[in-house]
């Protein structure tokens, strides 16, 4: 006779719920099944949660090739170990445990000719190759030219020329960004006129002096507002131009920020952007930052993200199988775009980005604050520049000549100049307001089965803020910060403290103040 098992509220699960309810047969995953897929970028934060997500959600992949760049005294295996031992792939290693056999390192490097491959490596590639996602690009804003050029946009050409090899290719996704051409207000889903051919800056480069480079290097950007979005934009000029009788897709994300739900809700690897605005002022750190309040903050979850991509892949596959060395592949049309936003569906503003972190942030500060949470948002770069003045550099001055006294080494200043940097940086995109069409992802979404829904869901408009920041500040506390949830009440005390020094601090101040324009006004009537 068998035995039931009640369970109480504490032990039931969504997944309890939703693993008796029959989606039916996933298109997605039977598109995959028994596919070789290529990958770059598999060691950056999308790379990772893409990688998760194909082998969890389509267990049926037959193998899975990472490029990644040689490392001297390290083994492949080895390699391979420390990345896939992150809490990242706990769920995947729980159902699929020998998922890292299916995983083959292949060693090259995107900003070398040829990719850097063996030609024994071309060869595999070329043979069993169905999918491929070329997400490898440099992301620092103030690379230098010649770098950017080597990876973003050389980089692709060579992994588009690898990909016309491919005899099996089915799918190719070149990962760009939906800011790849910020200096439009209007932003569709179609390829721009790019701001210098992509084959001619690839010889400019490679054929001129480093040093010439650069002092030419703000007249090639124009209103470009850095080497990423620049070589981004003629990325997507060569992808244009070499994509030809290829199935070719071109996804542009916006604002990659954490996880949504899965595989870990608040998963996040990286002080990038935005999240490094969390990051600093919840250590107490960054304290003014500059933005337009109502502009909208285009952001996407890095999850919903990976999901697109892969719906994107199978897309391509449906409309392009076959495609590859084809004589019937139509030559006058370009690669469908995708751009993946969310102020269309879920718009957010850059207030409300900041208040929904400041919410759920001040529930869980973190134990190492180094002072209390403060944070004032600016319009204008006068009122910038005043309050960077006061809450910045005054007290990093202050504080690094009392290091210097006490015999320590001074911080501050070296920090509010990365910080002034950073700042900089983000400003451009805080500061600005563009309109995306996203009309693409849309009738894409429109497109999926019933299963493909559940499992690749990507409708940014059934994001929930509110939820979502919750897991946000959470995530960034852990992953970020390396702090448990179980020092909360530590880091609540410590905010407190902080809190009270803070009121000290401005009292003396205070007080100095009112004495110094005492002393002041009687030494002008004693005259």
């Amino acid at each position: 006779m068998a035995v039931t098992t009640l369970k109480e509220g504490n032990d039931i699960t969504f997944s309890d719920m939703v693993d008796e309810m029959d989606f039916g047969e996933s298109e997605i995953e039977k598109a995959f099944s028994g596919a070789t897929v290529l990958l770059t970028g598999g060691t950056g934060f999308l790379g990772k949660l893409l990688i998760e997500k194909l082998l969890r959600s389509c267990p049926g992949i037959k193998k899975m090739f990472l490029l990644a760049r040689p490392k001297k005294n390290k083994d492949p295996t080895k390699r391979l170990q420390e990345q896939f031992d992150e809490v990242l792939y706990d769920k995947l290693r729980k159902i699929q445990p020998d998922f890292i056999d299916k995983i083959q390192l292949v060693e090259g490097d995107i900003s070398h000719a040829s990719l850097g491959i063996s030609e024994q490596d071309r060869q595999m590639i070329s043979d069993e190759v169905d999918f491929i996602f070329h997400g490898a690009a440099t992301v620092r804003f103030d690379e230098s030219l010649k770098t950017a050029v080597a990876i973003n946009v050389r980089g692709s050409r060579e992994m588009l020329t690898l990909a016309r090899s491919c005899t099996k290719l089915r799918s190719y996704v070149h990962i760009s960004t939906a800011y790849s051409n910020c200096t439009q207000n209007e932003i569709e889903e179609k390829f721009y006129e790019s701001p210098l051919d992509g084959d001619k800056l690839i010889d400019l480069v490679e054929n001129m002096d480093e040093n010439i480079i650069k002092n030419i290097t703000p007249g090639l950007l124009g209103d470009f507002p850095n080497t990423y979005a620049y070589t981004k934009a003629v990325a997507e000029d060569i992808v244009r131009k070499h994509s030809v009788g290829l199935p070719v897709a071109l996804f542009r994300p916006s604002i990659v920020i954490a996880t949504a739900e899965e595989p870990v809700a608040g998963w996040i690897d990286n002080v990038y952007g935005p999240t490094g605005v969390v990051v600093g002022a919840a250590v107490g750190l960054l304290r003014v930052i500059n933005c337009d309040l109502c502009a909208a903050a285009d952001l996407v979850p890095g999850d919903m993200v990976v999901r697109a991509c892969v719906a994107v892949a199978w897309r391509a596959a449906c409309g392009g199988a076959g495609l590859a060395n084809s004589e019937h592949a139509p030559a006058d049309v370009p690669p469908p775009v995708y751009n993946y936003v969310s102020a269309p569906d879920n718009p957010l503003t850059w207030h409300q980005y900041m208040k929904l972190n400041e919410i759920q942030g001040l529930k869980v500060p973190p134990t190492q604050a180094i002072w209390c949470y403060l944070l004032v948002l600016t319009q204008t770069d006068m009122a910038y520049a005043i309050y960077s003045f006061f809450l910045h550099w005054v007290p990093a001055y202050i504080i690094d000549a009392i290091a210097v006294v006490i015999g320590k080494k001074p911080m501050l200043k070296k920090a509010y100049r990365k910080i002034e940097k950073f700042s900089t940086v983000i400003s451009y995109f805080s500061c600005r307001q563009w309109k995306f069409s996203n009309q693409n992802v849309q009738n894409l979404y429109k497109e999926l089965c019933k299963a493909d829904r559940h499992n690749f869901n990507f409708n940014m408009s059934e994001l929930d803020w509110d939820m979502y920041f919750h897991n946000h500040v959470r995530g960034i506390r852990l992953y970020l910060l390396k702090d448990p949830l179980d020092t909360v009440p530590q880091g609540l005390r410590k905010q407190n403290m902080l809190k009270v020094a803070n009121y000290l601090l401005i009292a003396i101040l205070g007080f100095v103040f009112v004495r110094l324009m005492w002393w002041i006004t009687k030494l002008v009537i004693g005259f």
